[in-house]
């Protein structure tokens, strides 16, 4: 209601001035009486002050013609005078011209100018009810971060989403029987030897193989407990590999059991791809197409190229750039090669073993001072950030990275994604506080 209310204000502003001058003919040019001062028709009813003058004018030179004819002025003297008052009346007859005179516009060019305006007006109405979302409530920030947190907190748990996706599933083409015959083996063997981990990875695979993503994630659920139970533990990417086969039960909604596995994949690796490329798959699904574009569009520069979430942020984040409000973001060619990140990884450092002490030492001090330097002078990315603490902390200049560290908390404030990437690099430079 409030836009409509602003709109109809709107345009009874423009319309009354509008208005005014259409009824009343206000600012409409006058050439009658320039014309009737100037051929001394009409001059005489004038109450105009410039067609008064130029009759005066005209009388002026009619006198000045007298005077010569009787000799009271000479010749040369009647001409001066006749110069000067044709220059007055030319300037006053010009001034008559250029000048207004008030009243009505005749009656058809005002209703063809109310026509006009109605015309407008409801094409604009027609235009914004075809192209627009009448009845749509207003959307101020707070009321879409409010919408976003409500849509987040209502979303659908495993067991419904799995449900409901279950009805609009196709129908798989029916399997070889042999295949099935030992598929029937692999999930005797599993029962039998619950604790095998090549036993469940080959289960969770080939229960999703044959669509029964329910059986596999419970199968890829039981390997990552198997392997946590070991000394190694279960890794980022076994993780990762659980919340995806999640996600495909659910038909591509990331629940909030999901979400809960994709949080135990990046608190081991913050750059795990599955996990960062689903975490922004959720951001999507729930209002917040902002945070889902900074992780999408991290993902889409670090590459590979073939990695397998990048040909579905190839076709989705232009649309997130827009709702994200990025209106100049352009999709990089196909296969473009990923922006390297500068200065020393932590494979730089660590091959840094095999030198002398003191080639190591100059080799990793040079990346990490280039490094510096840069990010000091032009500012960097939170990954080049995180990188630089890291490779303090492995020079053992904790009190470096510490101070680095806080710059780079005060550069990123506010970006969530950005201060976890710096708070895990400080971690493990053991500087976070």
């Amino acid at each position: 209601m409030l836009f409509w209310i602003s709109a109809a204000a709107l345009a009874a502003l423009v319309a009354l001035p509008l208005g005014v001058a259409l009824w009343t003919g206000r600012g409409r040019a006058g050439t009658v009486g320039a014309a009737g001062a100037a051929t001394g028709t009409g001059a005489g009813v004038s109450s105009d002050p410039a067609a008064y003058d130029m009759q005066v004018y005209r009388d002026q030179l009619a006198e000045v013609a007298r005077d010569a004819a009787r000799g009271v002025i000479d010749g040369a003297e009647a001409d001066r005078l006749r110069l000067e008052i044709s220059r007055r009346l030319l300037e006053t007859d010009r001034k008559i011209r250029s000048a207004t005179v008030e009243g009505p516009l005749p009656a058809a060019a005002r209703w063809g100018g109310v026509a006009v305006g109605a015309v407008l007006l409801a094409g604009s109405v027609g235009l914004y009810i075809w192209l627009g979302v009448p009845g749509y409530d207003d959307q101020p920030m707070q009321g879409r971060l409010a919408l976003a947190d409500e849509i987040y907190n209502s979303r659908p748990d495993q067991s419904t989403a799995e449900a409901e996706a279950a009805k609009n599933r196709p129908a798989l083409p029916a399997a070889d029987p042999n295949y099935l015959e030992l598929m029937q083996k692999l999930r005797a063997a599993v029962a039998d030897h619950p604790g095998d981990p090549e036993g469940l990875k080959l289960l969770a695979q080939n229960e999703a193989a044959l669509g029964n993503y329910r059986a596999a994630w419970e199968a890829q659920r039981d390997l990552v407990a198997t392997k946590a139970a070991t000394p190694a533990g279960a890794d980022a990417q076994d993780y990762a590999d659980q919340a995806d086969l999640m996600i495909l039960a659910s038909g591509g909604i990331v629940t909030p059991e999901a979400e809960q596995v994709l949080g135990e994949a990046l608190a081991r690796d913050r750059a795990n791809g599955t996990a960062r490329y689903y975490v922004g798959l959720m951001m999507a699904q729930n209002g917040r197409p902002d945070r889902a574009f900074t992780l999408w569009n991290a993902l889409l520069k670090e590459g590979p190229a073939d990695a397998p979430w990048i040909g579905p942020i190839r076709a989705g984040i232009e649309d997130l750039a827009w709702l994200a409000g990025d209106a100049n973001f352009e999709l990089p060619p196909l296969g473009a090669p990923a922006a390297a990140l500068p200065g020393p990884s932590s494979e730089d450092v660590n091959n840094a073993a095999a030198m002398s002490a003191e080639d190591r030492q100059a080799m990793i001090r040079s990346m990490v001072e280039g490094l510096s330097d840069r990010l000091a002078s032009s500012g960097g990315s939170p990954e080049e950030w995180a990188r630089l603490i890291g490779a303090l902390g492995v020079l053992g200049e904790t009190e470096r990275a510490r101070a680095i560290y806080a710059e780079a908390q005060g550069a990123f404030a506010g970006q969530d994604e950005a201060l976890a990437a710096l708070k895990a690099a400080a971690e493990q430079a053991g500087v976070a506080e």
